[in-house]
């Protein structure tokens, strides 16, 4: 029976510290619910796309295959495109994957992945309020600066672009210009180690970082140190991990072939034909980029130009990239300039009266907001189209036919299989993409995907998938299982 006594907290001097921290710190309450409600949202996203077939073997199944085999001790093991197994390093050099192999042992699911870059995302708004309330004196300034970093179409986009390691760089080097700005260099120090692991090219961008605290903040020695750290990190990424692990260059350069194919032949195209480089930047699909990045800032990051500055260089590295993917707003690629446009408004506004800092932040935190709606992710508001989205969600029964092919393959079978089963069967050491088959004993096909690989990236190729279909069909060391709704499965016989 109760008595009626306070507990601990009803007793009025609990409820009054209570409230006390709930007006003094009533923003970053705000932030935090924010940021946790907009991962929600986007996990729900995630998670629908995932059961409904709209995310593949490129690029979420390649990440869960080295996270599986690094789980399994066989750290960053792969199946290439071309069904040879392999290390990732030897495409990418990004080991931070690695550290997500106990995630793997926790939740051994590919939501996990969505789910992990999907909420690092989300606590990129944290340095973005702490920024603005150190540089405008304000917690309302910071709030609505991180309110309008949640709203920022391309930052929701990325989130949901599952799954890349170089997508957590938004934030860790959010976090790494709030360390690097309070002269905590131990603490960004461990930031830029960890956005080093993301990707080869991250170290370009530490570099830059370097170059800004030397330049802008007059540490020269700290500053020059940053910069040729990160300077290394990338050439030896490139010049000696890529090689070490594919025998001979990067794939990717393939991507920089009109203005020179490599670093070195960029450097040299500088020198030789400048023109060639400014051509390749100026393209009008490029334009079309850099609008869409700065419009919904106002342009505001160019009050710190020095961060603006660092912000150029992968954003110059897209630029010059002679694929669409690159200069694709929806896309990952813009993860490491993204937190140079909002450290760049949230430093940058120091230099503003406290009033026009006021407006500034409104009128991005009012674009912003506009943006999303027109273009976000958010349900009701757009129609959920990017690059790395089947913009076709398959039918209700479709989406059942798929979820019973993959139940018939026993969890640790070779199979081959095409593009959007692929990230429903990468959670094992050999999975081959059609029309490769390997030393698969079982193959599963969704007779309407015809995204196959080709080299570094791929293309629809209803030819060639008809074509690979019909040889199955046709051959005796095949036998059809099952075929329902387009979606089939064999087994190879004996």
């Amino acid at each position: 029976m109760s008595t009626g006594a306070p507990t601990v907290w009803t007793s009025p001097g609990v409820l009054a510290r209570m409230s006390a921290v709930a007006r003094t710190r009533r923003w970053t309450v705000a932030v935090w619910a924010a940021m946790v409600a907009w991962a929600i949202v986007l996990f729900d996203i995630a998670r629908d796309a995932f059961f409904d077939f709209r995310l593949g073997r490129f690029d979420l199944g390649n990440m869960v295959q080295a996270v599986w085999s690094t789980a399994h001790g066989r750290p960053l093991e792969i199946t290439s495109a071309a069904g040879e197994q392999v290390y990732r390093l030897g495409y990418h050099v990004d080991p931070f994957l690695v550290l997500l192999a106990p995630v793997w042992v926790l939740w051994s699911s590919p939501l996990a992945l969505a789910f992990v870059q999907i909420a690092v995302s989300a606590l990129g708004a944290l340095p973005v309020y702490w920024l603005a309330e150190r540089h405008s004196g304000s917690q309302r300034t910071g709030a609505l600066l991180a309110a309008a970093y949640l709203l920022y179409p391309w930052v929701a986009w990325g989130a949901l672009d599952v799954f890349h390691p170089v997508s957590l760089a938004t934030t860790l080097l959010l976090y790494g210009i709030w360390f690097l700005d309070a002269d905590r260099l131990l603490a960004f120090g461990v930031c830029a180690f960890l956005v080093a692991a993301t990707g080869e090219l991250m170290g370009l961008v530490i570099a830059g970082l370097g170059l800004w605290y030397a330049l802008a903040r007059g540490r020269r020695r700290a500053g020059l140190g940053i910069a040729a750290g990160g300077a290394v990190w990338t050439i030896v990424a490139l010049s000696v991990v890529v090689p070490a692990f594919s025998g001979g260059p990067s794939l990717h350069y393939d991507a920089f072939s009109e203005v020179g194919g490599s670093p070195l032949g960029i450097v040299r195209t500088a020198f030789s034909d400048p023109l060639v480089l400014v051509t390749a930047a100026t393209r009008g699909e490029d334009v079309v980029y850099l609008l869409a990045l700065a419009l919904p800032l106002a342009g505001a990051f160019l009050l710190e130009p020095w961060l603006a500055a660092v912000g150029a260089i992968p954003l110059s590295v897209n630029l010059l990239a002679g694929i669409v993917p690159a200069t694709d707003p929806y896309d990952h690629y813009s993860a490491g300039i993204l937190p140079f446009l909002f450290a760049g408004v949230a430093i940058g506004i120091r230099r503003l009266s406290p009033s026009t800092a006021d407006r500034v932040v409104g009128l991005v935190l009012v674009l912003c907001a506009a943006t999303s709606v027109a273009l976000g992710p958010w349900p009701g508001t757009s129609m959920l189209k990017a690059s790395s989205w089947d913009p076709i969600t398959p039918s209700s029964e479709r989406a059942d036919a798929l979820e019973r092919a993959v139940a018939r393959v026993p969890q640790a079978a070779a199979v081959s299989a095409t593009n959007r089963l692929g990230s429903h069967l990468s959670a094992r050491r050999y999975v081959y993409s059609v029309p490769v088959v390997g030393s698969a004993r079982w193959i599963v096909i969704e007779s309407s995907d015809a995204w196959l690989p080709r080299g570094a990236r791929g293309d629809e190729d209803p030819v060639r998938l008809a074509a690979f279909l019909r040889r199955i069909e046709q051959s005796s060391n095949w036998q059809k299982v099952s075929e329902e709704d387009g979606v089939l499965v064999f087994r190879r016989k004996g």
